[in-house]
């Protein structure tokens, strides 16, 4: 069976499962991963067919949820970003006990644009699909540099994204390819609605692939759950404001909520 690539660090008594985004891998924690690791258990994952987790072909939201779970602590506080954010929430809802805490950042129940419901335009993400098999590495740059774009230091987030997917193996075009997939179609509005876990959605302001909007909506929607934007921050506010990301984060796991 296939392993994922899977680093476990740190002090603390909770254990804290990180999931990335499309297109990267693990390291993208760097700049969080020394002040988390002085509260918390990390464990480092780098998804089914992203980084050094390369024996795996494109795979279904439910399968990578199922492939991430299978090596995950028996209990544990769940962050995802962005896809990984769509793996957490999953994994959150197929097995709830085993999630302690849920925590979102810059992701979204449903990634594509529909009726009043704001997010990426469906033909933009169909474009990136298709300009993967012509130019794959300049199509994953294209991607990286929107994730940051507006903030005060875009350049240099981006140029660090972009080191983070240079620094490992790349993913194939069919996993990339799947990864589009599962940001077109998946759409956990309703199923999240139920959910009972601790639940917290960290978001960029200046986000042009997750719209500051959505916090509003699913306030209402989930009213069960609580959202933070950050003002100057876009698509990857743990790598723009790491430190207000990390109190953020401390806060809400520190103590049991009723």
């Amino acid at each position: 069976m296939s392993k994922l690539w899977w680093q476990t660090k740190g002090e603390g008594k909770d254990d804290l499962v990180l999931l990335h985004g499309w297109g990267l891998n693990a390291q993208v924690w760097h700049c969080i991963c020394e002040e988390l690791s002085s509260h918390f258990r990390l464990h480092l994952v780098d998804l089914p067919g992203y980084g050094r987790s390369q024996d795996f072909g494109a795979l279904t939201l439910e399968e990578m949820a199922e492939v991430v779970l299978a090596q995950a602590p028996e209990q544990a506080i769940w962050l995802g970003w962005s896809l990984g954010g769509l793996v957490a929430s999953q994994i959150a809802l197929s097995h709830p006990s085993r999630v302690k805490r849920l925590v979102t950042i810059a992701s979204s129940p449903c990634f594509t644009a529909q009726g009043d419901w704001p997010g990426i335009k469906p033909e933009v993400l169909a474009g990136f699909q298709q300009q993967l098999s012509d130019d794959f590495q300049r199509t994953v740059e294209r991607f990286l540099a929107l994730q940051t774009l507006g903030t005060e230091s875009a350049r240099q987030d981006a140029r660090r994204l972009k080191s983070v997917v240079l620094e490992q193996p790349m993913p194939s075009v069919e996993v990339l390819n799947g990864g589009l997939e599962i940001l077109k179609t998946a759409d956990l509005r309703q199923p999240l609605s139920q959910l009972k876990v601790p639940f917290l959605r960290l978001y960029g302001y200046l986000d042009g692939l997750v719209p500051r909007k959505i916090a509003g909506l699913l306030d209402a929607q989930w009213p069960q759950s609580e959202a933070v934007i950050f003002p100057k921050a876009a698509h990857a506010p743990f790598i723009s404001h790491p430190q207000d990301v990390c109190r953020v984060l401390e806060e809400f796991c520190k103590v049991d909520k009723p």
